[in-house]
């Protein structure tokens, strides 16, 4: 029988522990990958670190980029753009798998379906092995999207396809019609300078960016962003206060919070122009509740939208977009190589330290 190699989280205060395990025999419709490439999700540092908790033993690891080694099954198998994949394709998949005619999906939350599976999120089971990116091999399920993507695009780059382009893609999506419109994107990390670039290409008239990094804020300005602000410690007033010094004439239609930051939320929403449109995606791990003013929401009739993952439909746009882009914007400076599944530890360990952007680990 082969066997893989895989990195496995136990708890926090216990090193990853890299062990083989058997490749199991392939179910109904699964799909044996061979990964290549895998970056290390603020997420996945969020569980490392116990921010947040995961089921467990674990794979982490859910943005990845491989090829196909085998199939379960002979008949014809498509990806999402209508491809025939056959073994050796480079692919990149949803992080999740969920059934398709369930309410959820049909209304266009696929991620959010009762039977979801994700990827570099569920517990290694005797049923269940080869779910996340830190791994030799993934074993794709049943009703996971997948795309095959170009070959030109680096493995380093294409590995942040299917979490961080894919989200923004989905923040883009429900954000609305951005052409002409003035962008505030709010927290520039991964998401953050993906969204800046998106925003742009999407027709933006502006695309200021706000963070309390400055030097994230000059790299935002390489990714499409027109104006950057610090928002310095002990000073929420800051954005109200840029744009009234600007003569109030630059108030925002749509604002992207990536940040996740309550102070950052609460202080930007203050930005938005009557019928303005609130998105906000970074909120994803414990914090304290956020005050909005009711009274400006209403008056000034202004819409708040959340999105948690994203749907088949963004992850085309964000395969897309990468595809079309990756030597427009450089992205691979964005990626901190040099790792691989044996010193996963130090990875980890540097992503904490040196705060990147992303780490990459080689998985082969």
């Amino acid at each position: 029988m082969r066997t893989c190699k895989i990195v496995a989280f136990e708890t926090t205060d216990k090193a990853l522990q890299l062990i083989d395990i058997p490749i199991p025999s392939l179910k109904e419709h699964e799909i044996l990958v061979r990964n290549e490439y895998a970056t290390l999700c603020r997420s996945d540092i969020y569980t490392f670190t116990g921010i947040r908790k995961e089921k467990n033993p674990t794979i982490l690891g859910h943005e990845i980029i491989g090829r196909i080694d085998s199939f379960e099954t002979n008949k014809p198998v498509f990806d999402l753009r209508g491809n025939l994949l056959n073994i050796g394709d480079r692919i990149t998949w949803a992080i999740f798998a969920s059934d398709p005619s369930s309410e959820f999906s049909k209304r266009g939350m696929p991620q959010k379906a009762a039977d979801l599976f994700k990827y570099g999120h569920e517990q290694i089971t005797e049923e269940s092995t080869l779910h996340g990116g830190l791994s030799e091999f993934t074993i794709l399920r049943k009703n996971t999207p997948i795309i095959k993507i170009n070959e030109a695009v680096p493995l380093t780059v294409g590995a942040i396809i299917n979490c961080a382009v894919a989200t923004v893609a989905g923040a883009i999506r429900i954000a609305g019609d951005l052409v002409g419109k003035k962008v505030l994107i709010c927290g520039t990390g991964m998401l953050g300078i993906i969204a800046c670039a998106m925003a742009k290409l999407k027709g933006a008239s502006t695309v200021i960016a706000v963070d309390t990094n400055e030097e994230r804020l000059k790299i935002a300005l390489e990714f499409g962003a027109d104006e950057n602000l610090v928002i310095k410690s002990g000073q929420n007033n800051i954005v109200e206060s840029y744009f009234e010094k600007n003569g109030g004439n630059i108030l925002i239609d749509t604002l992207i919070d990536l940040s996740g930051s309550p102070d950052a939320m609460e202080n930007c929403m203050d930005t938005l122009e009557i019928g303005g449109t609130a998105v906000f995606i970074g909120a994803t791990f414990p914090q304290r509740k956020i005050q909005i003013d009711a009274e400006k929401v209403v008056r000034k009739i202004l819409t708040i939208k959340g999105l948690h993952n994203y749907n088949e439909q963004d992850l085309l746009s964000a395969v897309e977009f990468i595809e079309t882009n990756y030597l427009t914007f450089p992205f691979g400076k964005l990626i901190y190589d040099g790792f691989t599944l044996a010193t996963a530890n130090e990875a980890f360990k540097h992503a904490i330290d040196q705060n990147n952007f992303r780490v990459g680990i080689q998985t082969t």
